[in-house]
């Protein structure tokens, strides 16, 4: 790969890359109210701002894969971050709703070419063990922090520089990452190959459908037929095009890369405390704000040694213990450790004093410090003993996990509070009307982290035993296309 400058330049640009479509995600949210108000907005075209994101994200991952395949990791990359760069500042300029809803749509079309373009060229680019630990360690950390890093940048951005700066900020980023792909991206070939575009669309048109009943659980509830519908057929679209991918020469998503067990525990280590993760900032952020009473800038700052135990996490724990233990335990402990940091946010007080400091913030290091080592290992561990021709495609799978179980933390987590919340206003008697409703906000929120506890408990479980012991984040012998 050349020297160890140019060696190293590979995985700053690449983990530029990921940290902008994971910010992406999260960075807009602070700004919603300042765009609702510039452009009139009404308050269902504010949700879809960010909506279109990932919508357009889900539905489009696996074919993006593919093209990564076929065009090869660089080709695809640079294609990636001009359209993202485009898409940017066609929303960032948009003077109306329309206008920037169709450039968070393309911004979300482009990032599922990006994001496993970026994720290839990390897994062929370092092939050594202790170096691929070192360069997954920093992926796993910008890929857990940033969504972290994504609000409180929002914040400042909005505040001090207006909201169209959450999206333009994007631009300047573009053009350093299309410079650091010139001068430090090796040109890795690509697999000629015909596209599955019957899997393409099925595959699509479930994601998006999954999505849509998704986004719309926290307010409808899960049991809402408007939740059910979209769901029930997504998961038939879905279905329908895993049989597809079994029965055709060169499927969408090749059965060799979900079938390798230690692979399929790595994209379950990874989907499934994003379910947990994305109903914990839930959580918190109602916590900072509404209970209390942080603006949003310091709620944004009240994230961030959440940022940093997921850096040491990743870096300073998995990434250094990569070639001495199996991922299945590094995984395993790290699950654990998450599930402890969602117990020690249950039965808060909110008018005890130092709640930050004695609660809060232990619980953000603990989780941290477990999603680091998690995501590190696991997303190490899906990515490795790949041949060349399905990188794209293992990449895209394990962004696919990432957004399914994001959707569906947010979506569960966050009924499960509205429910209980509502059960137990109604079942208390007497006491000030304040008193009542901030007792009963509690216990939706220790409801909803019981369940993200329960659901990382039982994640760990899964993945002793569905992961063999003998499988290290280092790479194995390549299964053959």
């Amino acid at each position: 790969m050349g020297t160890s400058r140019w060696r190293w330049g590979t995985l700053a640009t690449a983990g530029l890359a990921q940290l902008m479509v994971v910010l992406d995600s999260t960075v807009v949210t602070i700004a919603l109210p300042s765009a609702q108000v510039d452009l009139t907005m009404s308050d269902v075209a504010r949700g879809w701002m960010i909506t279109a994101y990932s919508l357009a994200f889900g539905a489009v991952l696996l074919l993006g894969g593919r093209l990564a395949d076929r065009w090869g990791p660089r080709g695809a990359f640079v294609v990636g971050l001009t359209g993202f760069g485009v898409a940017s500042l066609l929303a960032g300029l948009a003077p109306t709703t329309v206008t920037l809803l169709v450039g968070r749509g393309l911004q979300g079309v482009f990032a599922a070419l990006l994001a496993p373009a970026g994720l290839a060229i990390i897994s062929r680019s370092y092939i050594e063990p202790r170096e691929r630990g070192t360069a997954f360690g920093v992926y796993g950390a910008l890929t857990g922090a940033g969504a972290v890093v994504g609000l409180l940048l929002g914040g400042a951005l909005t505040e001090f520089f207006g909201w169209r700066w959450t999206l333009l900020i994007n631009v300047p980023i573009v053009l350093l990452a299309l410079l650091g792909a010139a001068r430090t991206v090796p040109l890795l070939t690509g697999t000629p190959m015909r596209l599955d575009l019957r899997g393409a669309a099925l595959s699509a048109l479930g994601m998006a459908a999954l999505v849509v009943g998704l986004a719309q659980a926290g307010t409808s509830g899960l049991a809402a037929p408007s939740v059910l519908v979209p769901v029930v057929l997504g998961g038939l679209l879905l279905a329908a095009f895993l049989l597809l991918q079994a029965r055709i020469g060169e499927p969408l998503l090749p059965p060799a890369v979900v079938r390798d067990r230690a692979r399929a525990g790595a994209l379950l280590a990874v989907g499934l405390p994003q379910l947990a993760l994305f109903g914990f900032f839930l959580v918190l952020t109602y916590w900072f704000q509404q209970l209390l009473g942080y603006t949003p800038v310091r709620a944004g700052l009240a994230f961030l040694p959440l940022a940093v135990a997921i850096a040491v996490g990743s870096t300073a724990i998995a990434g250094v213990l990569a070639t001495r233990l199996p991922a299945r335990w590094l995984m395993t402990c790290g699950l654990i450790v998450m599930s402890g940091g969602m117990l020690v946010l249950v039965g808060l007080d909110p008018v005890a004093e130092s709640l930050y400091w004695t609660r809060f913030l232990p619980a953000e290091l603990l989780i941290g410090i477990g999603l680091g080592i998690t995501i590190t290992s696991a997303v190490a561990t899906a990515t490795s003993r790949v041949a060349d021709a399905h990188t794209g495609a293992a990449s895209a799978a394990v962004n696919v996990v990432t957004q399914l179980g994001g959707a569906l933390g947010v979506a569960l987590l966050n009924s499960i509070a509205a429910a209980t919340t509502t059960a137990a206003l109604a079942a208390t008697q007497g006491g000030s009307e304040p008193a009542r409703e901030t007792a009963a906000i509690v216990a939706g929120f220790d409801a909803s982290l019981l369940t993200g506890a329960a659901i990382l408990a039982a994640s760990a479980l899964v993945v002793a035993a569905v992961v063999p012991t003998r499988t290290t984040t280092a790479p194995d012998v390549a299964e053959q296309p």
